[in-house]
């Protein structure tokens, strides 16, 4: 055998094993921040989801809402664009064609929101609330008798809104989690409980995970938790 058959087959088989490195096919990750925040907020799970292979184009983490003025920001209009572009986009680039999505806090209902809109729950394997509100804040009130803000209004998050009757029970993928806590200083303002249940449990969700967290640390310090939901 010559040195150049020889020199041609190492290259084959150096070619083959290489392949599952670049034939790797993962869905994109659409990461959506809470009300005043930013796509920074997500940096400890974009950090370990890199680690673990996705590429920095599979992750779409849209900015949405005015950051000065929570009271504001609701779930219509000019909060609901960069949500439902950065979810359309995340589909239309999926090798997969499908994608996973992770909401913490007020993007948690939002992106709940954008996905019944577009009508693609079909297309999201995995949706992580993280210490939304699916069920409302009592420091909004209760419809129609709520505090007088967007963030509480009828696209808000007064309990019984119009907004979240909306999409109460609806599916937002095939598989549904929540991260929540009882100490939440937002969410269990006054109570976590509406109607006997945690406000930020998924009606029909796999799971639900507690931790002795706050609001944002339920965020920061559940990346490695977060990141094995979505393998």
């Amino acid at each position: 055998m010559s040195i150049k058959t020889c020199v041609l087959g190492l290259l084959a088989l150096l070619s083959v094993a290489a392949l599952p490195a670049h034939a790797t096919c993962r869905d994109s990750v659409v990461l959506v921040h809470g009300n005043t925040g930013s796509p920074a907020d997500f940096q400890n799970t974009y950090n370990l989801l890199r680690q673990r292979g996705w590429s920095d184009a599979q992750i779409i983490a849209p900015s949405w809402g005015n950051p000065l003025c929570a009271a504001c920001n609701d779930h219509n209009g000019s909060e609901e664009t960069p949500v439902r572009n950065a979810i359309s986009q995340a589909i239309a680039g999926s090798c997969s064609g499908r994608i996973d999505v992770i909401g913490h806090s007020m993007g948690v209902t939002l992106a709940m929101h954008e996905i019944d809109k577009l009508k693609v729950a079909g297309k999201v394997d995995v949706f992580i609330g993280i210490a939304g509100a699916v069920h409302g804040l009592w420091s909004c009130g209760m419809y129609p008798w709520n505090v007088a803000t967007s963030t509480c209004g009828r696209y808000g998050l007064s309990v019984g809104s119009p907004l979240l009757q909306g999409i109460a029970g609806h599916r937002f993928a095939a598989h549904m989690y929540s991260i929540k806590s009882w100490i939440d200083e937002i969410n269990c303002y006054g109570s976590c409980l509406v109607y006997g249940v945690h406000t930020s449990t998924i009606p029909g969700e796999d799971a639900s995970f507690d931790y002795p967290y706050g609001h944002y640390q339920l965020l920061w310090l559940t990346a490695a938790d977060q990141v094995s939901l979505l393998q």
